[in-house]
C-alpha cells in the first residue's frame, strides 16, 4: 500500500498570513497529503535577508498553524547559519523519512517559473515531486510557453495528476488549481508601519505577537 505523501512548504514566512495558509490548506486537500511541514527559512540565498528574526518568523509560523494538526512548523532551517539551500533540506528529510516516503515541494507559479535557477535545482526531482498551484483557468503549459525547448521538454514529460503523488517517492510535476488571496507579506508589513489595522490578513494570534513585539514598526517594505 502506498504511502501518502508529505508536504514541505518553505518561505520567508515574513509574516505568514492567510494566503499561506489557505493555499496550504487546498493543497493539502487536493492533493491528499498526509502532513505539511512549514519551514521557514533561515539565510536565504535568492533574496533580502528577513525583515525580523528566524526566531519570530518561527514563533508566528507556530502560532498560525496550532489549531489544524496535519500542519508542522520544521525549524531546521531558522537554526542554520549559513545559506539555506533547498536541495540540501530535501536531503535531510529524505534522509530521516526514508527512500519509499513521497515528499512534495510545494510552490506557486510564481516561483516555480524561477526553478531552474535554484541551486541543483535538477537534484530536487531525485528528492521530492513538485506540487504548483495556480489560479484556475491557468495550466503549467501557459505558464512556461516562453522557456527554452529543452526546459519545457524537462517539465512536460514530469507531469503527473495529483493522485499520483503517492506512487512514487519523487520525480514528478503536478499542478493544482487554487484560487490566490491577494495577500502579501509586504502589505502587512507596510500597514503596521503605517499604524493601520491588519485584521483579517493573518491569525490573531499572530496579529497579536507582531504588535506586541513591536515587529515592522519601522519595516523597509
Amino acid at each position: 500500500m502506498s504511502k501518502k505523501a508529505i508536504g514541505i512548504l518553505g518561505g520567508t514566512f515574513d509574516p505568514i498570513h492567510f494566503g499561506h495558509l489557505r493555499l496550504a490548506e487546498e493543497m493539502l486537500e487536493l492533493a491528499n497529503l498526509q502532513q505539511i511541514r512549514f519551514i521557514p527559512t533561515g539565510t536565504p540565498p535568492h533574496r533580502d535577508s528577513p525583515q525580523v528574526s528566524a526566531q519570530h518568523r518561527s514563533a508566528m509560523v507556530r502560532l498560525a498553524i496550532v489549531d489544524q494538526p496535519a500542519f508542522v512548523l520544521d525549524d531546521r532551517e531558522v537554526k542554520r547559519t549559513t545559506p539555506c539551500y533547498t536541495v540540501d533540506t530535501l536531503r535531510e528529510l529524505r534522509a530521516e523519512l526514508g527512500a519509499a516516503q513521497p515528499l512534495c515541494l510545494l510552490m506557486g507559479g510564481d516561483a516555480f517559473l524561477q526553478l531552474h535557477t535554484w541551486h541543483e535545482w535538477e537534484r530536487l526531482f531525485e528528492l521530492a515531486h513538485i506540487v504548483v498551484g495556480y489560479r484556475p483557468g491557468f495550466t503549467l503549459d501557459d505558464r512556461i510557453h516562453t522557456a527554452t525547448p529543452a526546459l519545457r521538454s524537462h517539465y512536460q514529460r514530469r507531469l503527473c495528476a495529483a493522485d499520483a503523488l503517492s506512487q512514487q517517492p519523487a520525480g514528478g510535476i503536478a499542478e493544482l488549481a487554487i484560487p490566490k488571496l491577494e495577500i502579501s507579506a509586504t502589505l502587512i508589513r507596510s500597514r503596521v508601519a503605517e499604524n493601520r489595522s491588519i485584521r483579517y490578513l493573518l491569525p490573531n494570534a499572530v496579529a497579536d505577537y507582531i504588535h506586541q513585539h513591536h515587529l515592522y514598526e519601522h519595516a523597509n517594505y
